[in-house]
This record gives C-alpha cells, sequence and structure tokens, in this order.
C-alpha cells in the first residue's frame, strides 16, 4: 500500500475529524441523513455465526464501501438489507436492520416492495433472455406498469441514468445478450432504477469487468450517488479510496472499523485495518 503522501493524492475527499458520522461532500450542499441504521446484527448459516454483533449507519447520497478479505462477511451483510438472505435455507438473523425507521425484518414488511426500495447489483452481470426493452421494463411490470408510453418513457429514464442510452437507442429489440459485458452490467443498473429504488447495493459490480468498463461503472456511481445511497463491496482497495465517502472493513464476520475512507486508509484506528490495507494479509 502506498504511504500517506500517495494515498492523499488518490483519495482526493475532505477528512473527517469525528469517528464514524457522515462526511461531507464536497460541492454539494445536501442534507445528510440515516437511510439505515443496522444495530447488533449477527447472521447464522446453521450454527455458523458469519456475521458478528455489527453495528453501523447507511447514509443517504453517500457511497459506503465495504472491504475486507475473502470469506469475511462483507456480501452477507450486503445481502442482509434487502432480505436476500432469506432465500438461503438454514439461515437465521439477530439484531435489527431499520429502513427510515421501519424494522426489515418484522413480520409485516413487504419483502417484494423492501427490494423494490432496496435495489440489488450482482457481481456478474446478469441480463435476462429477452430483449434490452424488455430488461428494463420487467421491474415496472412486474410492479402492475401496463402503459405503453409510460414504459417506453421509463426504460429511456433509466438507460439514460445508467449512461447507456446513445449505445443501445437504436438496438433496444436487440438481445441483451448481444451487448459487451460492460453494457450488461450498466444495463442491469437500468433494471434496477427502472423500478425507482431509494437505495442501491452493488456486490462488486466491477470485479469481472475490462478496466474501460470498471472506470465507467465508477463514473456512473459518482453521478448516482446524487439521488441514491449506495453499498458496494469491492476487494479493490483504489476503487474504494476512488468513489466512496465512508468505508468499513471487515474480517472474520466482525465489523472492525468504519468512518471518512481517506481517514481509514490514511490513519486507521485499528492495527489489524493497517495490516490488511498495507498488505499484510489477505
Amino acid at each position: 500500500m502506498r504511504e500517506d503522501s500517495d494515498m492523499s493524492d488518490l483519495v482526493n475527499k475532505m477528512p473527517l475529524p469525528i469517528f464514524d458520522t457522515p462526511p461531507p461532500t464536497p460541492g454539494r450542499e445536501v442534507e445528510i441523513c440515516t437511510r439505515i441504521d443496522v444495530s447488533h446484527l449477527s447472521f447464522f448459516y446453521g450454527k455458523f455465526e458469519a456475521l458478528k454483533d455489527i453495528n453501523l449507519r447507511i447514509y443517504d447520497r453517500q457511497v459506503t464501501a465495504l472491504i475486507g478479505p475473502s470469506g469475511c462477511g462483507k456480501s452477507t451483510f450486503l445481502r442482509t438489507l434487502n432480505r436476500m438472505n432469506d432465500l438461503i435455507p438454514n439461515t437465521r438473523l439477530e439484531g435489527r436492520v431499520v429502513l427510515d425507521g421501519e424494522d426489515v425484518y418484522a413480520r409485516s414488511m413487504d419483502v417484494v416492495l423492501l427490494r423494490k426500495r432496496v435495489g440489488m447489483v450482482f457481481q456478474r452481470p446478469n441480463p435476462f433472455p429477452m430483449s434490452i426493452w424488455d430488461n428494463v421494463a420487467y421491474g415496472p411490470r412486474l410492479h402492475g406498469e401496463r402503459n405503453k408510453a409510460r414504459l417506453n418513457a421509463i426504460v429511456e429514464r433509466s438507460l439514460r441514468q445508467a449512461a447507456l442510452w446513445d449505445e443501445v437507442k437504436d438496438s433496444l429489440r436487440k438481445s441483451a445478450y448481444a451487448l459487451s459485458g460492460g453494457q450488461q452490467q450498466r444495463l442491469c443498473i437500468a433494471r434496477v432504477l427502472a423500478v425507482e429504488p431509494e437505495i442501491i447495493l452493488m456486490d462488486e459490480p466491477a470485479s469481472a469487468l475490462d478496466p474501460t468498463s470498471t472506470f465507467r461503472i465508477e463514473q456512473l456511481m459518482e453521478d448516482l450517488k446524487n439521488r441514491f445511497a449506495i453499498v458496494i463491496v469491492t476487494h479493490n482497495l483504489q476503487q474504494a479510496a476512488r468513489v466512496s465517502e465512508r468505508t468499513a472493513f471487515f474480517l472474520r464476520g466482525e465489523l472492525v472499523e468504519i468512518g471518512d475512507t481517506e481517514k481509514l486508509f490514511t490513519q486507521p484506528a485499528d492495527s489489524r485495518t493497517e495490516d490488511y490495507i498495507r498488505g499484510r494479509f489477505g
């Protein structure tokens, strides 16, 4: 890992002197609020405790990066935020995940509506075996939209937000599989945006992409955070430094440290964080 002066060049963001509070976002005067409040969260696969007493907050209109070695619980934690782990048998959760004052795991929670509000982009592009247009229109149709004009408007708006419209506007009826890997990932982001989420979860969205496509995804995140809270899992420390305001370091199911990204990379509070970001293990 680079020395502190080099990292400061890499992470061109305002420092935050207070631990685990939302840092200011340069150039934008926006009221920052908590969207998700996670408290005393533990998660089990059978008897194995994959997450251990996690406490953190996700703030609006910021990118929160989750880093740590493979198997440390990052992706498991991400999936707790919209109950994707419900699809895995023999799992159990303790603690609370609160979205805008509502307990995500309350019996009264509408899980379909939850996953509309908290959308997810997966590690590998997973377009549906249908046209580009049908991929983007799929979610709104699922939620009851039938008007063709409104669907056309949603498709165009979502593809524009995903920085893909200009590349596909003349081939909307072609198979999504005809797109490149980077285009497919942006299509999957457009598919999430089409249902008008409030929070976007990204599980290593650029790990399978070439550097040019990775750059486009990072640019897209920079734009999207003006409207959404974003949580990203990444193994790429430089990517976390480039795109996020806050970073959380996970290790063996524990949240070791969370705070302002620049401060965590240059002045980590825990020696384990420093060992990881300097490449001493991982």
